[in-house]
């Protein structure tokens, strides 16, 4: 019998072989050699990040493209440029805030202490998602902790209802619980780990200022909450469930005891609180976010809620070296003459739909669901590739960034299939033998494309009257 090729090797055997060629041929005339070279490491790096060949880790791509930057004489200052930008010490503390959040059991305590007010139903089960994914995303950008918290719950919630495994009730339960870990909180900066990474990268990109907490909210919350509620809706239309929840289960569920609430858990309430409040009012004190992240670290551990034990456990550094060479691409572009070719290739080929921003936005978020097929990397390599050319698309067609920047991240939380989302890949890994059906995944996911387009008729007008179009 025939042995079977994965797509992650024919993926990585392809973007290899288009690296070899870029390097050993050097077609494009526009880029010097170097430029080539580094070029080659850039498909390199993103073949890694994209479809993990022999098992390799992010970091490693990143390692690959530092490797070849300092191999064709870029300074260390390009080179490593993401590591001294303030989004990266923005996404630190992240890390740091998840942990917390499962160490002390608050992120627990929040999930059931809603679901203990849920009336017997279906809906009211379904609907109390929204609020504990929006609670856990003030608390926490970071929705690896989110999963990680809530579907241990929702996985709890299935068992005591008896459901059975395979169900469209388990799965809607379990599809809604990950959803609502991964969507609410994209609709502010703080509530996402896209918020620090892009906000870095505009800034390397020399748009400071553009991105700020309020600026996010003014093009994310509204798509995102049309979005999010209508996935809620159309899961249980369209995943409705055959069983019917047993009363005395649920009872039995909501008096499930969560304990007192300790110390830690207060203390950690109240911090991860003053973060979010203080970066939603940023422009009356005038801090950034990434000093009030900082701050709040340091907090954990003065007041004894980590110990020095917990910093390496905390902070998943294989991401943060990744995240990190990420944002080092803008300055590796602009020094290599990457940008400028990129910027030649891609702004004229927007010239037939970038005089319609209806057509515009749809058109590109068709095809950015259609990408996100590819870049499974958390749609990062895709935001470092082209938040550098964003300018100059601005100037040729008066288009804001900022609308870029949402099509980016509704796109980023696709999960049509199976391994498109790492969040989703998680999720199942939590879930073990009760694990969604994956047409039921594939259902959740063109309803969650067909609420973002939806949301999107209403942002278009919302975004026009913004002045987002030129």
């Amino acid at each position: 019998m025939a042995k079977t090729v994965s797509v992650s090797r024919l993926g990585s055997a392809a973007m290899a072989l288009i690296a070899v060629f870029i390097i050993a041929v050097r077609p494009i005339y526009e880029l010097s050699d170097p430029a080539h070279i580094m070029l080659g490491g850039i498909i390199v790096a993103l073949c890694i990040w994209i479809f993990k060949p022999f098992k390799l880790t992010y970091a490693i791509g990143g390692l690959v493209l530092a490797l070849v930057g300092l191999f064709i004489g870029l300074p260390p200052g390009y080179v490593f440029s993401g590591f001294t930008q303030t989004a990266l010490w923005t996404l630190v503390p992240a890390f740091f805030f998840g942990y917390t959040l499962e160490k002390t059991g608050l992120g627990r305590r929040v999930a059931m202490g809603i679901i203990r007010l849920c009336k017997p139903t279906y809906a009211a089960l379904i609907f109390a998602w929204i609020p504990i994914g929006v609670v856990l995303s003030i608390l926490t950008p970071a929705t690896t902790v989110r999963v990680a918290i809530m579907l241990p719950v929702a996985v709890s919630c299935c068992e005591l209802f008896k459901l059975k495994k395979g169900s469209k009730g388990n799965s809607l339960i379990l599809l809604t619980a990950f959803a609502m870990a991964l969507i609410p909180g994209s609709g502010w900066l703080t509530g996402v780990i896209w918020g620090p990474f892009i906000q870095g990268q505009v800034e390397n990109a020399g748009m400071t200022g553009l991105i700020t907490f309020n600026s996010w909210m003014s093009v994310l919350l509204l798509p995102v909450a049309i979005a999010t509620v209508l996935l809620v809706v159309g899961g249980l239309i369209f995943l409705k469930p055959e069983e019917k929840l047993s009363k005395e289960a649920f009872e039995a569920a909501k008096k499930q005891s969560a304990g007192k609430m300790e110390r830690n858990e207060i203390i950690a309430a109240v911090i991860l609180s003053v973060v979010f409040i203080m970066s939603l009012t940023g422009g009356l004190h005038g801090l950034s976010t990434a000093v009030i992240c900082i701050v709040a670290m340091l907090a954990f551990f003065l007041f004894g809620v980590l110990e020095t034990k917990d910093f390496n456990g905390a902070a998943n550094w294989n991401l943060v070296i990744f995240i990190a060479m990420a944002l080092s691409l803008g300055s590796i572009f602009a020094a290599t003459g990457i940008s400028a070719w990129l910027s030649g290739v891609v702004v004229p080929a927007l010239a037939p739909i970038a005089g319609n921003p209806w057509l515009f936005v749809f058109t590109v978020m068709i095809f950015m669901f259609l990408w996100s097929l590819i870049d499974v990397a958390m749609f990062i390599p895709t935001i470092a590739i082209m938040v550098p050319i964003l300018p100059d698309i601005q100037a040729a067609y008066g288009i804001s960034p900022l609308v870029w920047i949402a099509i980016f991240i509704l796109a980023g939380n696709a999960f049509f299939l199976a391994y498109q989302n790492m969040w989703a890949v998680m999720s199942r890994s939590i879930a073990q033998d009760r694990a969604w059906e994956n047409k039921h995944l594939g259902m959740y996911g063109l309803i969650y494309s067909a609420a973002c387009l939806i949301g999107l008729v209403a942002a278009v007008p919302m975004w026009i009257s913004l002045g987002l179009f030129g």
